[in-house]
């Protein structure tokens, strides 16, 4: 399912959350406002924002706050971005320079912080209660989610749940973030903002697997990154787990060489045992689960236009190769 409908769908809306972004990205600093902006223009889907803009339009708002809120979740993506890249020594992202690589570590992170108190002076503006809890707590754990990568790094011995747990806490729960904050906006009842959290939690997680396929199966001019990335930084994703628990003894030890030391020495025959173990047709059954039990969520919510592309998007999360 492509994706170009659902920004055609909401493009007015899209083009109101970049003007947004554009004004609320302004510093006097010079250095502040070349970082930021580059990483900002630096492509990317978007899809977290579109989803503040969904959600909201599902649950018939009308008013302006949801363009405010969907730059803010964009900045909240765009700050863990800047500090990610620090901590695991990236060059490329979006197949461009990571902004470590070209301005240095240090104004990564300091810039990253300046987004990160943007956003927050932007919450403050929406004037509601509810909205700050929600993306504060969202932020905290986010936070948990990259530490808890952190200490996993270079472990072979995570199991499946340990590794959801690490996607649901640092991907996942920005989108559920996201989704929630539409359905307070809207005035939605308890359980349809509950409803549409689930759909926003189980949705990043499915794009978070796919995204851990594509590192051993894409094409990385068309995925902006080098193809074994997460391997050469010894991250122990869904298809190696798979792999180390259900190939050959010799495969095992393989991959989990190649977790615990990182480098790509090996990457050709882990490539191999990833796909002899049929590891990545697993990791994208799980993402496809994942998506299924988002729409079901969605069951609750009057029939409409931003359902339906919420249903879309959710397909899309888990057909893309990018």
């Amino acid at each position: 399912m492509p994706i170009d409908p659902i920004r055609a769908f909401i493009a007015a809306d899209m083009q109101a959350v970049d003007e947004v972004i554009r004004n609320r990205l302004h510093s006097e600093v010079a250095l502040i406002r070349q970082v930021a902006e580059y990483i900002i223009g630096g492509g990317g889907k978007r899809l977290r924002p579109m989803l503040v803009i969904l959600s909201a339009g599902a649950f018939g708002y009308r008013g302006r706050h949801h363009h405010e809120l969907a730059a803010v979740v964009e900045f909240i993506h765009t700050a863990t971005l800047l500090h990610d890249d620090v901590v695991d020594e990236s060059a490329l992202r979006r197949g461009q320079p990571t902004a470590n690589s070209l301005f240095g570590n240090a104004a990564s992170v300091l810039v990253g912080d300046f987004v990160y108190s943007r956003a927050f002076q932007m919450m403050v503006g929406v004037d509601n209660m509810r909205v700050l809890q929600v993306l504060a707590e969202a932020t905290n754990v986010i936070a948990e989610g990259e530490v808890l990568q952190l200490m996993n790094c270079r472990n072979a011995d995570i199991d499946e749940q340990g590794y959801l747990r690490v996607i649901r806490y640092k991907t996942a729960k920005l989108f559920e973030a996201a989704a929630r904050l539409g359905a307070i906006l809207g005035g939605g009842s308890r359980d349809g903002e509950q409803a549409i959290a689930n759909y926003g939690m189980h949705l990043g997680t499915a794009f978070q697997l796919i995204d851990d396929v594509l590192d051993y199966s894409a094409d990385h001019a068309v995925i902006g990154k080098n193809l074994g990335d997460d391997l050469a930084e010894g991250k122990p994703t869904l298809p190696l787990i798979y792999a180390i628990q259900n190939g050959t003894p010799e495969q095992a030890v393989l991959v989990r060489n190649a977790i615990e030391h990182g480098g790509l020495d090996e990457l050709a025959a882990v490539l191999e045992a990833i796909r002899a173990t049929g590891a990545l047709e697993y990791a994208r059954e799980q993402a496809r689960a994942e998506s299924r039990v988002a729409c079901e969520a969605l069951d609750c919510l009057q029939n409409s236009k931003h359902r339906d592309y919420l249903l879309q998007l959710a397909d899309f999360a888990v057909t893309r190769g990018y």
